[in-house]
Order: structure tokens, then sequence, then C-alpha cells
């Protein structure tokens, strides 16, 4: 039987999720009385179908299996968006590639937001209201903004009208939801900061952040710290790469780093072949690399 983490669903998002007022209310977990509309809930895959006017129809199949390792290995971060159709059957709003990679990874489950056909200005009441809650994390806040723009068809410019935000702020937080699912969801549990995570974010090479993370979490690291690290770290990159890679190897490239949490690369030749290097960084990193290279 698939072992599947728990989904990621923050303290703080569950409260952003429990105001009586709005169409956002509880939690409800499988298996308990059917979720209503208007709240985030643990919904049977079974029970929820796509939406027949999603305009998008084909999804890569090695970014939605990369997508699919992350979260048995993750948990769902960021739930999807349903509607409700009748009892206990719901429409796909948005999230269909999570969905899509929840079934592949052997989810029964998965965490929605509930909404009924047509209470959007509800909803951009009940975001807009709620996102300025202080008990809320940096990543509750970009998906809250994310989710606003989305659903509720915003511009980066009109969303930071309505939160009473300068541009750059909703812009910044939004950049967190590129960063690896490790560091979003150590963002999500508090053990970095949102200076921390815009540090990282300034390195383009996904291996080099998860390693600049752990080092973070190992030492403890300041902001500061972070900093000068991630310059000495950009400086010494530029040299050491000398061409760039076509497109599909850097995505395998990318793909690799993420899944072995290290510095991977490829050095193609002209005849096929071709090296992956490996990097890592002492002796209980190399252990912990080959124990995955044999699974």
């Amino acid at each position: 039987m698939t072992t599947v983490k728990r989904n990621a669903l923050g303290r703080g998002l569950s409260a952003l999720l429990e105001s009586s007022a709005t169409d956002v209310t509880t939690k409800t977990e499988i298996g308990s009385s059917p979720a209503l509309a208007g709240s985030v809930s643990n919904i049977a895959l079974a029970k929820i179908e796509a939406n027949p006017f999603q305009p998008r129809t084909e999804f890569e199949a090695a970014a939605l299996q990369e997508l699919s390792d992350s979260i048995k290995q993750q948990g769902i971060i960021q739930p999807i968006t349903v509607r409700k159709l009748g009892y206990d059957k719901f429409q796909i709003i948005s999230g269909e590639r999570r969905f899509r990679a929840s079934q592949m990874a052997g989810l029964e489950s998965i965490p929605a937001y509930i909404r009924i056909a047509n209470d959007q200005s509800m909803l951009e009441m009940a975001l807009v209201e709620n996102i300025q809650r202080e008990n809320l994390n940096a990543m509750e806040v970009a998906i809250s903004y994310k989710r606003l723009i989305d659903e509720c068809s915003l511009s980066q410019e009109e969303l930071a009208e309505k939160v009473g935000k300068e541009r750059s702020t909703v812009t910044n937080y939004i950049r967190l939801l590129k960063l690896p699912p490790q560091i979003q969801k150590a963002l999500m549990e508090n053990l970095i900061s949102m200076g921390h995570a815009r540090a990282i974010l300034a390195v383009d090479d996904i291996a080099m952040q998860l390693r600049i993370f752990n080092d973070i979490l190992a030492g403890n690291l300041s902001v500061r710290a972070v900093e000068s690290l991630v310059k000495s770290n950009g400086s010494s990159k530029k040299d050491k790469e000398p061409k760039s890679l076509p497109f599909e190897y850097k995505r395998l490239q990318d793909q690799l780093a993420r899944k072995f949490e290290t510095r991977v690369e490829l050095k193609p030749d002209k005849d096929g072949g071709g090296k992956i290097i490996f990097t890592y960084f002492s002796k209980d990193d190399f252990d912990r690399l080959l124990e995955q290279l044999e699974d």
C-alpha cells in the first residue's frame, strides 16, 4: 500500500479558513459529515470531476510525474479549488495538475477549497479581509494572493490596491511559490523566515537553493549570513558554467537536483553520450545519496 504524507496545510491557513462570516468556514476530514460549500475539506478524489471548460487539455507527463513525486514526499501545500455540484459531488475550478498528480501519487483524498457556483465577489471580500490577519505566515499570504489572482481574475496591480500593499510586495510574496516544495513547507512551518526565502530566490540553480536551505537549518544562519552565502555562490557559479544546456537537458537536470537535493550536472557530448555528475558535501551527504540511488 502506498504511503503518502498528510497534506501540508498550516495552522495559520486553517485559521484563515475559519471565518463563519465569509464563504470559507471550517476544515472537514474525510469520513465525517459531508463537506459543506464554503469550507476547506479533504475530499475523496473519486468524488471530484474535471472541469469540461478547462482550456488546458495537455499536461506534460514528465512534469506531472515530478509533481507526483513531490506530493509523495511533501504532501499538498496549496489546496485545489472545487465547486459543489450536488450531494458529495464536486468539479475542479483550479488545480487540475495537482489533482492528476495526486491520483498518480496514490492519494485517496485531496485538500480543496469548496465554493458555490456564483460566489466570486464573496470569495474576493473574504480573502482580502483574511489576508490582513497577523497570524498568517508568508506562504499562507502567498497562496492567498495567488488564489485572488487566479480565481478573481485580478492583475498584480489590482491585487496590490485591494490589499493596500505596494505591487513589489505582492510580487515578492508570489515569487515564494517558485521555491522547491521542501523550502515552501519549511516557510509555512516557520522554520525559516521570508528574508531567508527571498535570499534563496536570488539563486537560480535549484540544487544550490536546496543546499543553502539545508545550511540554514543546520547552522541556524541569519538572513544576512545567507545573503553573503548567496553572493559568494553567485559569483563562483558564473565561472563554473561554461555554456548553457538545451532546454530539455536543463529541465531534466533540475528534476534530478530536486529529487536528490543536491547539485546535479548533465554534460552531454556530440555523440549522444555524456556524464551525470552528482555533488556531495560531506560523508553523511554521500551516504544519503547512495541510499537514494540504491532505492
